[in-house]
């Protein structure tokens, strides 16, 4: 009797393991086609390569949430989902980080990135805005604060503007140097 339970047991196992592929397969799987995707040599993006990566994402964070894996993935499927232009769904994961994983260094850049987003792929300036504010108000010594300022003194200005205002700057400065230089008295010459 024990022996066929013991059987029986091993033969469940069995059976699981071989339904469903193992973690370390399924890494194997992320890391070779993340390396195919995103490698120096490629010339274009490979929209099906990239839905297969999101996919087997998706697949190890459902089946290994608590894994220490799993906050990375979901940051680098946020990346790639944003860098196709899906906003709506690049902010929905953007927030499954922050709301999932809020302790994680990355959880401050996912916040950062909700703001780019919403700015540049959306198109929603005012949710920008706040999401930028919501970003300097929670994470004020953040390498990324410096970028979210420069970000909303620039929010809705078009490239055009941006230039203009680069070359006024550029031009005032120039001004003020050799206003500068002239009131600098010169040395007298030894005779």
């Amino acid at each position: 009797m024990k022996r066929t339970t013991v059987l029986l047991v091993c033969g469940v196992f069995a059976i699981l393991a071989g339904c469903s592929p193992s973690r370390e397969k399924t890494v194997a799987r992320i890391q070779s086609l993340e390396k195919r995707l995103f490698a120096a040599e490629s010339v274009s993006f490979d929209r099906e390569k990239a839905d297969t990566l999101l996919q087997l994402y998706a697949a190890f964070i459902k089946d290994h949430p608590k894994d220490t894996m799993s906050p990375g993935f979901l940051f680098k499927s946020a990346n790639v989902v944003m860098n196709m232009g899906e906003g709506g769904k690049a902010i929905a994961l953007f927030d499954q980080y922050i709301q999932n994983y809020p302790d994680k260094p990355k959880a401050a850049i996912c916040m950062f990135f909700k703001a780019f987003v919403y700015e540049n792929v959306v198109h929603d300036l005012d949710r920008a805005r706040e999401t930028y504010l919501q970003f300097m108000e929670k994470y004020p010594k953040n390498d990324f604060v410096k970028d979210a300022k420069l970000a909303l003194m620039n929010l809705g200005k078009s490239p055009e503007a941006l230039v203009k205002e680069f070359e006024a700057k550029r031009q005032a400065d120039s001004l003020r140097i050799a206003d500068s230089l002239a009131k600098t008295p010169k040395p007298k010459k030894r005779k």
